[in-house]
């Protein structure tokens, strides 16, 4: 049985990977910041739980000693937003969300290599925004745009080890549901701005990252989940 880590897997498109590989046969390992909240879904799926902080490299040090017989694939969902304008920056945010887009998974790979199994992978998570420039998502963008060169040096420094990257668009994840009764103009808005007419779905992005696992012969590749949304002007 295959194994895979899952960093971000307590909540949203990260709980939703880890719950459809326990369904597929993995054996998953659902890695958090809140260990509380990954214990749950690992004792509701049957996976296991491990904390894994990706701005915190000791966690990530800890874990991977932890996994030390073997890890098949890593899946890292890892985000921290700073949505501001230019002149609004703040230097700590800034920092923690290059973390956890880019610095933190390339520290994943430094402390996992070793336990990566020649023939598994990694996936990261970008996203559109890094495609399409807006005021106000400067450091979204910019961290998602580099998470695309992030996974394709990884590919060449890790090989045969496989690392690739999902760039989704606007989800139905669940993320969205603070938004209230906005949530749903919202995602109006995001169907009329792709070329596939509606908004994402989280088994949209969940059978994207799936197929990489298996897609033995992709690496260095950002896979675009969002609808053809980067060649619309919407």
């Amino acid at each position: 049985m295959e194994r895979i880590l899952v960093i971000g897997g307590a909540r949203a498109l990260g709980a939703a990977v880890a719950r459809r590989a326990v369904s597929d046969g993995y054996e998953v390992v659902v890695g958090a910041r809140d260990l509380a909240a990954a214990d749950a879904l690992a004792s509701e799926t049957g996976a296991t739980a491990v904390r894994v902080d990706l701005q915190d490299e000791s966690t990530l040090a800890a874990a991977a000693e932890r996994l030390e017989e073997g890890v098949d694939h890593i899946v890292t969902t890892g985000a921290a937003p700073h949505d501001v304008r230019a002149t609004e920056l703040d230097r700590d945010l800034l920092l923690a969300a290059f973390t956890a887009k880019v610095v933190g998974p390339m520290l994943v790979a430094k402390h996992f290599a070793p336990v990566l199994r020649p023939t598994g992978s990694m996936v990261m998570f970008s996203g559109v925004v890094g495609w399409r420039p807006r005021p106000g998502s400067l450091v979204k963008g910019v961290t998602n745009g580099a998470v695309e060169y992030a996974a394709r040096h990884l590919a060449a420094d890790l090989a045969p080890i496989r690392v690739n990257a999902v760039s989704p668009g606007v989800v139905d994840s669940g993320a969205w549901d603070r938004l209230g009764d906005k949530k749903t103009a919202l995602l109006r808005k995001s169907a009329a701005g792709t070329l596939a007419g509606r908004h994402g779905e989280t088994d949209d992005v969940v059978d994207a990252v799936m197929w990489l696992l298996r897609a033995g012969f992709v690496s260095g590749e950002t896979i675009h989940v969002e609808g053809g949304a980067r060649h619309t002007s919407a």
